[in-house]
């Protein structure tokens, strides 16, 4: 991947801990964060790649990312998994709350069972993660608290109603809890991405086509890649941002 052009000093040898880690943006944030001396611990569900990400990042740095595999969809579990990730990073100073699934589904074909499980994968775990994460971020005198919204829920996208509501809530609940924390020196915040051309969107739904027609929309004629979303995750997380909390930060080339 392309390093990013700053050092930020200030993440070495922190604990971090990043949601849906082992493909696409995930994997891009474990190791950009690993290349800045974090120690890093991802969750994800996907054993194979997530294994795979281990032993091709893990030579090439100071402290090789922990993966632990969980399905963040069972709430009651998400506890143990994040305090099982601070025991073996050693602190937990940041959280990135990433994990996320956008399922393509027409309005008349929801359902009460459908609608719940995408709250489930892309807007529940958001907040047991973060009220997991917090009693160490108070541990270690303070922390940053990253979530990923996206900004589908601004373009009318018809054919996501429950993945835009639950990006849409990301937002609420980052403010919420940027107000319930800040008084601690805990800072939340979300990133809004744009189209990020990953494998699995490639595979799934976008086409040369849907490409094209966005970089129509985009001041900056260049195809978002995860790659983009590491620099401005790495700035959240730093004392670069410390007086900012409760702000979103749109990265989409320029469309908003």
């Amino acid at each position: 991947m392309a390093l990013p052009a700053a050092q930020f000093h200030d993440i070495k040898g922190r604990g971090v801990l990043i949601t849906g880690g082992g493909s696409g943006i995930g994997a891009a944030l474990v190791e950009g964060f690993a290349r800045q001396g974090a120690r890093v611990a991802f969750i994800d569900i996907a054993e194979e790649g997530s294994r795979a990400l281990v032993e091709q990042i893990g030579p090439s740095v100071e402290h090789a990312p922990v993966f632990i595999q969980a399905d963040l969809r069972d709430a009651q579990n998400i506890k143990f998994v994040v305090d099982q990730a601070a025991d073996a990073i050693g602190s937990l100073s940041i959280l990135i709350n990433n994990a996320a699934r956008d399922d393509r589904q027409p309005l008349e074909d929801v359902t009460e069972a459908s609608w719940d499980e995408s709250q489930s994968v892309n807007l529940r775990h958001v907040l047991f993660t973060s009220q997991a994460a917090v009693p160490h971020m108070r541990r270690a005198g303070g922390g940053s608290i990253i979530n990923f919204s996206s900004i589908a829920f601004m373009l009318n996208m018809g054919e996501v109603p429950a993945y835009a509501t639950a990006k849409a809530g990301i937002v609420g609940l980052t403010k919420s809890l940027a107000g319930k924390l800040g008084p601690e020196d805990i800072r939340v915040n979300a990133v809004l991405p744009g189209m990020v051309v990953t494998e699995r969107q490639k595979k799934l739904w976008i086409n040369d086509a849907a490409i094209a027609a966005m970089l129509e929309q985009q001041c900056l004629k260049h195809s978002l890649v995860a790659e983009d979303m590491v620099g401005p995750c790495l700035y959240l997380a730093s004392d670069c941002s410390a007086r900012m909390t409760a702000q979103t930060m749109i990265i989409d080339g320029g469309v908003f």
